[in-house]
Order: structure tokens, then sequence, then C-alpha cells
């Protein structure tokens, strides 16, 4: 009898097993598992595997799924444990789907278990098409849901991955889209380790499987060819162990755009010599050429198919079995996965405005006006990077559902950019309708936004690319919001769009503002249940919304000079952490050690009260204001979240605890440092400085914390 091969032997570690296959293939056999179509070796039982997969907020692009809210959607929750929930169904329908296509013997694409998310790129500036697929624009927050993304889809099986999770787009990645082939972001020591590094360095502690280089150069240097992020500080100093892809195509970026090699064997040696383990693209099929030209060595080829190999042994793919073989369809969009997927568009949602006419009382409506060309849409439910929900719920059909003794009426009011929504017609061609209805209804629901055919990810919309060039909605809907807030009925505003806008006429005029981003499949029903006072309204806003006449740096400035919440100089439209409620909240009993040493986390308790008469969430959030810093430092921080629910009248301990490098200052060269002196610890429900506390109609409770 032959003995079996290590690389079958399941008592032996995976990386022992994945080295001791990677021994027995050729190197033209090695090659070929460098492309994401990785190919098959029949003889080693290596089967066809593609790599390419996504589940931003879903399974996505193989078919029905359970499709939530877009990232910046589940991100305003300010909820990991949400965010975890969220990520283990999402790995559940994925083991799903995947058992359902081998059995159908289906190899192709987004049909594997290495989904390339989340992505943990910093939404530094609100034009950005493809800020929508993150957590916004605060490094805290981003590591944090970003680490719980990572725990949900990979699972807690001691010996398995349940799907591999990747971090993208490592690093300084967040637009212009148009340029991002040629671009080269240029970002001092002290931003990349304050803002661009932090979330991606919590993902490698979280045991994140896969990392994903970014279009751009970053310091001159293309980022999927990096000895600087790949060799020296994701490999070195961070000890990532995982495997490591390029962005799709982004090598032939190195010689047709960036022009920092001649040649695609070059670009090969750039890439692979600098740890890029596997080519979304084609030009690792110039890998057997570059080894012939001795670019590259076979040792740097098999080391990749190793790092590769690796992690196809942790989902379990060279075993007899897993534990998650079982998992058959009927959990896909199964009804516990609808109710968190409701659960999560609902605490997604973000009341900006209201001047007392929500909640609306159903007993006192007779006719609604639903309008807007986002009110029936179910593309703008989605986002991007989705899979095809098993059902989708529109504002309009919910609101019908809601009011079945109600006259509700619809109309588009607008294309959502075009002119017009007829092509023979005149512009804003639905304006009168819109208006008619207005009038002769008790109440007007507008539905306003954009979708992923306008913006998102390098899209042929001319010279946006899907990015926006101003804050404004477009111009056609801008007309139909004049047209219907500057009538007598009463107007809740509903903004489904993946980033932050100016509503303009709408700031002052509409009644009630929401802001549902794309909020999933059952979004349109969140929203109706939220103006129907089914629940209150809890969530935070993850970005800043800025005016559109405020000072914005150039697209191309990677500075965080007048950025986000930590440097802005000006008044914004609405502030990072900023959401109201259905009721109120106080904060008492403030306790936190007022001496702590270098180096020690501080422990937080506070007391929350809801002190209004409905039952709500509350979002906590704790900042962190350095005093006395000798260097740059944010005029404050966030360092702690907590989602607490309270019925009317209870109060609840809450404690959070301050991690000590939140402590640390960041010099200019990038380094870390503790510096004794004081900190102001502010807890509350939203940023404390005056304009947020204006808007909240609360402070924030405060303590002073010295360092010694």
């Amino acid at each position: 009898m032959s003995e079996k091969p290590k690389y079958q032997d399941e008592t032996l570690s995976f990386k022992d097993r994945a080295r001791d296959l990677v021994s027995r293939m050729t190197i033209e056999e090695c090659a070929g598992q460098l492309l994401y179509g990785a190919a098959k070796v029949e003889r080693l039982g290596i089967p066809f595997y593609n790599w390419w997969n996504e589940a931003l907020h879903g399974v996505a692009r193989c078919g029905t799924a359970t499709v939530f809210p877009q990232a910046i959607g589940m991100a305003a929750a300010f909820d990991d444990e949400l965010i975890g929930r969220i990520a283990d169904v999402i790995s559940t329908e994925g083991r799903a789907k995947y058992n359902m296509y081998q059995a159908q013997e289906d190899y192709g694409i987004y049909k594997g278990l290495t989904y390339w998310s989340p992505n943990v790129n910093i939404f530094r500036d609100p034009r950005w098409g493809r800020g929508q697929e993150t957590y916004g624009e605060d490094p805290y927050l981003t590591g944090k849901l970003g680490a719980a993304f990572v725990h949900g889809l990979q699972g807690d099986d001691e010996r398995y991955l349940k799907t591999a999770a990747c971090a993208k787009h490592f690093a300084a990645h967040s637009g212009p889209e148009a340029l991002r082939h040629e671009f080269d972001a240029v970002v001092s020591p002290q931003d990349m380790a304050e803002t661009y590094l932090p979330a991606f360095k919590e993902l490698v502690d979280a045991g994140v499987e896969g990392f994903m280089g970014a279009y751009n150069r970053t310091n001159g240097e293309p980022c999927c060819g990096s000895k600087t992020l790949l060799v020296d500080l994701l490999r070195g100093e961070w000890g990532f162990d995982g495997y490591i892809t390029s962005d799709c195509w982004a090598i032939s970026d190195f010689h047709l755009h960036h022009q920092v090699t001649d040649a695609p064997t070059d670009s090969v040696k750039l890439a692979l010599e600098n740890g890029c383990d596997l080519n979304c693209g084609n030009m690792y099929a110039y890998v057997l050429q570059a080894l012939q030209e001795g670019k590259i060595t076979e040792e740097m080829i098999r080391e990749s198919a190793v790092h590769l190999m690796t992690t196809r042994m942790r989902l379990g793919m060279f075993d007899e079995s897993t534990p998650f073989d079982s998992i058959g369809m009927d959990v896909v969009d199964c009804p516990a996965h609808r109710a968190l997927n409701e659960e999560a568009a609902r605490k997604s949602l973000v009341l900006l405005k209201n001047n007392g006419v929500l909640p609306v009382d159903k007993n006192q409506i007779t006719r609604v006006a639903v309008i807007g060309p986002n009110a029936n849409s179910t593309t703008a439910l989605a986002g991007n990077y989705h899979g095809t929900a098993n059902q989708y719920h529109t504002v309009l059909e919910s609101v019908r559902a809601a009011l079945p003794n109600a006259q509700v009426w619809f109309s588009e009011g607008s294309h959502l950019y075009e002119k017009k929504v007829e092509s023979l017609a005149e512009p804003d061609d639905r304006l009168a309708e819109a208006r008619a209805m207005a009038d002769a209804s008790d109440l007007v629901i507008l539905i306003v936004g954009m979708d992923e055919t306008i913006e998102g990810e390098e899209l042929n919309n001319g010279e946006f690319s899907g990015d926006k060039k101003t804050l404004y909605l477009p111009e056609t809907q801008r007309n139909l919001i004049r047209a219907i807030c500057g009538r007598k009925t009463p107007v809740v505003l509903v903004s489904m769009v993946g980033s932050a806008v100016d509503f303009e006429y709408g700031n002052e005029h509409a009644d009630a503002i929401i802001q549902a981003w794309y909020p999933g499949a059952m979004g349109g029903k969140a929203v109706a249940d939220l103006i129907f006072g089914e629940y209150s309204p809890s969530g935070r806003l993850p970005v800043t919304f800025y005016k559109e006449e405020n000072n914005l740096p150039d697209f191309t400035d990677y500075s965080m000079d007048n950025r986000t919440y930590k440097y802005f100089k000006e008044e914004p439209l609405y502030p990072f952490g900023y959401g109201l409620s259905y009721t109120t909240f106080g904060y008492s009993n403030l306790t936190a050690a007022s001496e702590i040493a270098s180096g020690d986390a501080l422990t937080v308790t506070v007391t929350v009260t809801n002190t209004g008469d409905v039952a709500g969430d509350e979002i906590v959030q704790v900042y962190l204001k350095d005093v006395e810093a000798s260097t740059r430092v944010p005029k404050h921080k966030l360092c702690g979240i907590k989602r607490v629910s309270l019925a009317p009248g209870e109060s609840k301990i809450v404690e959070l605890t301050v991690e000590a490098k939140q402590f640390m200052i960041i010099k200019e060269d990038g380094s870390f440092a503790y510096e004794p002196g004081d900190f102001l610890l502010y807890v509350g429900g939203s940023q404390p400085d005056a304009y947020s506390e204006g808007l909240m109609g609360r402070k924030t409770a405060c303590a002073k914390v010295t360092m010694r």
C-alpha cells in the first residue's frame, strides 16, 4: 500500500500541506495557480478554481441572495455586533451557494469562497463614487466594523475558514475614479499612519485571509507592486501571512499607465518580487516568460503558490469534509435572514431633520403622494456590488401596504439625471403631475438620490466616471425638490444616495429629511415604518455632510487638512456622528480614572437614560481630545461606540474601553509615541463640538484624564 502524500494528511498544518503540494507541482503548474482563474492539475487532484468573488453587503453577482444595506448604510448603524451578524449570514449563504454550484459542476466567476470584501478605504472626499462601499471617513469606526465583518465572514470554526475575507484596496485609495490607473496618491507619513493605514492593521489583527492592492500609486510606488506597503509593512512589520491579490488588471497599469515599467514581464517582476501572489487580470500569463528572461525566480513563483494553496486548504477544499458542507439553499433569504436585513435597514436610516411632522399618524392620512425617481426603484435599494434579492420592498410599495385605506398616488416627478422622463417630451415633463398630486395630498414622501448607474466605480458617465462633480443632486431632481417643497403640503424628503449631498432648497424647506443610503432589499419597508412611527430612528452619519459652498480641498489632494470631522475648519451641513430620534436621552454619572499610566487602557462608564416617551436606541459615542500635544492632532477623535436600547424612562449603565493606543500621538514621520499630558474625554450621542450639540439639543458629558 502506498503511503498517503503529506498534502492529503489532514493531521498536518495547512501550510505544511500546501508546501508539500506545491513541491509536487511543475513550475508550469505553479504558474497556472497565480491567475484568478487557477488551472486544474488533474494528476494531483487540484480542481479549477476562480478566486474572484464579492460579498460587500451580501453574496454578490451569482444570483439570489439576501441584499443587505450598502456598506455605508451598515456603517451608519454604528454597531459592530450587527455587522458581525450580517457577515455571518453572508458567509452562510455563501457556503450554501458554493455547495449548490459545486454540485452543479459550475466553477465559474463569483462561485467560490474567496470574497474580495470588505472595502476599508477611508471615505475622505464626498465626491468619490466608490465611497458607498466603505464604512465612512473615520479610521476607528472603519477598523472596528471591518474587523467585525471579517470575523463574521471567516467564522469561528477552530480549523476551517467559513469563507475568506479580503481587505481592500491597500492603500490610500479614494478617487478620483477617472485617474485611478495613473494617479499617484501623495500622502505624508503622518496622514498614512493616522488615517489611511489603521483600519488595514485592524483587519490584520482580526486574522483577515487576503489583501488586495489598489490601482493607484502611493508615494510613487504602484500599490500592487509596492515594496513599502506589501513587503516592509504588510508582510514585515505587521506579520501578515495570508494571500495578496492585485486589483483587476492593475498590474498592466504598471507599464500602460503608471509607466514605471517598460513591458509586461517587467510588471510581473515588480508585482511578484514584492509579494503580489495572485493576479486578477492577465499579466501573470507572462510569468513563465519573465522566468525565462531571468527577471523572476522559480522560488518566487512557488512561494506565491504556497500562499494561495494554503488559503484553499484553510477553506477545506482538499479535505474529505468540512462543517459547512450540509448548508443548503433553504437558508438563502430565509425568514431569519430577511428579518435581520430589515433590522439592518432600520438601524441604517439617519433622521437628519424633523420639524415635528414625523412620526406620521397613519389614521390621519387619507391621501399621500409618493414622488420621485427613486420611489419605486429596486436599483436604488441595491447599491453596487450586490446580489439579486428574492424580493424587493420599495418605498412606494411599502407605503401602499402601510396605508391600505388611504389614496396613494405615485409620480416619478423627474428622471434620475436626464432633463425629462419621456424622450420626446419637454424638459421637466413630470413636474406638473407631481405638483398636482402634492396639492391634493395630506403628505408628500419625496424620494430622490442616485443609484449605481451614476454613482460608483469608474462608470461610463462622461467626465465624472462615477464620481460627483458637485455635492448637489442632478439638476432635474433639484427642480423637483424646489417645486414640491415650495407647496403647502408637508414634505418628507428621503435621500437614497451612497454619499454626502447638499439638498439645497430642501435643506430649509423640507419638513423632514431621512438619509436612507442604498438601504437593501427591505429598505423601502424600513423607510415607511420610520415615517409612520413603527420604530424610532437611531442611525448616525459615518461621514460629514458638507455644504456645496464649503471650501473642500482639491479631489486629488490626499492631505487630511480641512477634511473629515477631525480637521474640517468650517461649519458643515450635518456633522459626522449626527442623527435624530423620536425620543430623547440623558447622560449622567460619567466615571473614568483621572490619571492613567502610559500604555494603559481606560475604562469608562456612564448612565444613559431614555428621557422621552417612546422606546429607542441610543448610539453612545466616546471622543478623545489631546489638549497638550506637541504635534498636529485632530480636534477630537472617535475612540468608542456602543448601541444601547432603552424603554421610556429606562436607564442603563454603559461600559466602554478606550484602548491605550488611542492616547498615542502620531508624529510627522509617522511614528507613534506616548506623550504625558492632559486629555479631555467626551461621552454622548454626538460629537462634542458646539454645532453638533446644538443640532442634537444637548451637551456631551466631559471628564479630564491625565496620562503620566
